[in-house]
């Protein structure tokens, strides 16, 4: 099963269209973004050309850090995954990085991302 067969998996209710075509909507003004989060998360340089779909990865971690974002500040109950869910992406976003401003800024950016996808995708609906 490729990347995006478990993208889809993870996120029910999202229609194949139109999460293509707002990604590539996002993707016009954001490449930079989800190359920058793409050697952090898959940790290999230029993965654009070499992990096929790559961005459909990247934008499930962005859901999934928009979500646990939810969790950390009380809209959202706390599930029984929540703690893993939190140790996960900082341990994911945080390898090799020498400072909390440089963490901050990956979770920033994948919060960011996360929220243009959500708005791009509610503005095709």
């Amino acid at each position: 099963m490729s990347i995006t067969g478990l993208y889809y998996l993870k996120k029910p209710g999202l229609d194949y269209e139109k999460t293509t075509q707002a990604l590539e909507m996002l993707l016009i003004d954001r490449k930079n973004e989800f190359r920058e989060l793409s050697e952090v998360l898959l940790k290999i340089p230029n993965s654009m050309e070499i992990v096929p779909n790559f961005e459909h990865f990247i934008l499930n971690f962005c859901l999934e850090v928009d979500e646990s974002f939810k969790t950390w500040s009380g809209q959202m109950e706390l599930s029984v995954n929540s703690p893993l869910k939190a140790l996960t992406i900082m341990r994911q976003l945080s390898r090799d990085k020498t400072t909390m401003n440089q963490l901050a800024h990956l979770l920033n950016l994948s919060y960011t991302l996360a929220d243009e996808f959500k708005e791009i995708y509610r503005r095709l609906s």
